[in-house]
């Protein structure tokens, strides 16, 4: 198939690569020119603005939106609404709130477009590892985009598959589901970073508990000199805290064990604030993913070993640099 993509910085260059290698074409647009000259040397097709990467695709058109939540996307999906004719389809797959999705959805609709939102996890490490994909839209435009999305999902592989699990759908053992209309793939996305956030604070928690059992305010015998990259490297072993992030920490720790290069300044991006607005409108209870947010705005004015342990992981799964 034929993508036009938006937006070449950490992941929607990858996607354009990942696609690519696997028998698509895509036709790329991002403002900064030496993107578009790394995505044509790699086989895309670089165009030089919107109007032109419309004219390049064949229709019915797919165009995927990788920019930042808010004007960026918003101004961008506007410009293309303008270009683009009725049966195409255009696909956020940013982080993007999803009230906002479904609003754009219905304004599209009655210009005869279709719209997707792929809630996409994955960071740096997608165009190796693929990428777990949350979709939502219509059922029929989800289908006739099927080939892209199975491609960039990390399929089957290696994973155990659940027992006792029975569905006539295999896409999610696969890395992907259209978990329903406009709006709700974003949802579960954000739903999952807001998860990722109370993780992250646990196991920064943890290791600093680790690290400061050598205080001086404790007695002699009590004090321990552990090895905290040897910890996290003994609890990917089998552990039942094993994960992806904890093989992040793993790295972090082997490369910089006093995280000397992380000032433990960690920004949000959005999802984790949305999902607490979320809790509230809902009346769920959710102390831990609450309280992870707030930690983040407590690491802005002071930092703490945790706090650079909650940069390790971000820079590690996607590339997140600290605020200057």
């Amino acid at each position: 198939m034929q993508l036009g993509i938006i937006g070449l910085g950490r992941m929607g260059g990858n996607i354009a690569r990942r696609l690519m290698l696997n028998g698509h074409t895509t036709v790329v647009y991002d403002r900064d020119e030496a993107s578009r000259n790394a995505l044509a040397n790699d086989g895309s097709t670089a165009v030089a603005d919107l109007k032109e990467l419309v004219g390049a695709l064949a229709k019915p058109r797919a165009v995927w939106v990788m920019l930042p939540a808010g004007a960026p996307t918003e101004d961008t999906i506007q410009t293309l609404s303008e270009l683009l004719d009725a049966d195409d389809v255009i696909i956020d797959g940013g982080n993007t709130f999803y009230k906002d999705d479904i609003r754009r959805a219905q304004e599209l609709i009655e210009k005869g477009l279709h719209y997707v939102d792929v809630g996409t996890s994955g960071g740096v490490w997608g165009l190796e590892r693929g990428y777990c994909m949350m979709i939502g839209g219509e059922s029929a435009i989800v289908e006739r985009l099927d080939p892209l999305f199975a491609t960039l999902a990390p399929g089957l592989g290696s994973i155990e598959r659940t027992r006792d699990r029975t569905s006539t759908d295999d896409r999610a053992e696969r890395g992907y589901i259209h978990s329903g209309p406009a709006g709700s793939g974003h949802f579960v996305k954000m739903i999952h970073n807001g998860i990722e956030y109370g993780m992250m604070q646990a196991f920064a928690e943890g290791f600093d508990l680790l690290k400061q059992k050598n205080s001086e305010h404790l007695p002699p015998e009590q004090r321990f000199d552990l090895n905290t990259a040897d910890i996290a490297e003994v609890w990917r072993r089998g552990s039942v805290v094993s994960s992806w992030l904890l093989d992040l920490t793993a790295d972090a720790l082997a490369t910089d064990p006093h995280l000397e290069a992380f000032s433990g300044s960690v920004a949000d991006s959005g999802e984790g604030r949305w999902t607490i607005e979320a809790a509230i409108e809902q009346a769920v209870p959710v102390p831990v993913l609450s309280s992870a947010l707030f930690a983040r705005f407590r690491s802005r004015q002071t930092s703490s070993y945790a706090d650079k342990m909650l940069s390790a992981m971000r820079f590690g799964f996607g590339g997140h640099k600290e605020p200057k």
